[in-house]
């Protein structure tokens, strides 16, 4: 069973789509410093997807810190520091993108929609 949950759709690659859930996994606290990650080879029957795609992901979030070889673990999660504004910025985009269009088909202001969103963090604060 994997750490992290991921439900893979058609339209983005499959590797995007694996990077996108461990750092959404990451950010949420569900996968922790230190915490074992899948091998490779288990992510590929995991997902049923192909090791090339699981490596490829994988690399990628080597490349980005989240994740490093441990000796005698293998290889384990890392977030001794958070992931860059712009790769936290980056997880909201399909998010809001679909908040930006359903608000454009409202007929909603910028002015507006900015206004509704800061009234709506002030009530989650």
């Amino acid at each position: 069973m994997l750490p992290f949950s991921i439900h893979i759709e058609d339209g983005a690659p499959v590797s995007e789509q694996l990077t996108q859930a461990v750092r959404r996994a990451i950010l949420k606290g569900d996968l922790q410093d230190g915490d074992r990650f899948p091998s490779v080879r288990s992510l590929s029957v995991e997902l049923r997807i192909s090791p090339t795609t699981a490596h490829k992901a994988v690399s990628v979030l080597k490349s980005e810190g989240l994740l490093g070889s441990q000796p005698g673990v293998g290889m384990v999660v890392r977030t001794d520091e958070l992931p860059s504004t712009n790769q936290r910025l980056e997880q909201l985009s399909p998010a809001l993108k679909q908040i930006l269009t359903e608000a454009k088909s409202l007929q909603l202001s910028d002015e507006m929609l900015c206004a509704h969103i800061q009234k709506l963090w002030k009530e989650h604060s």
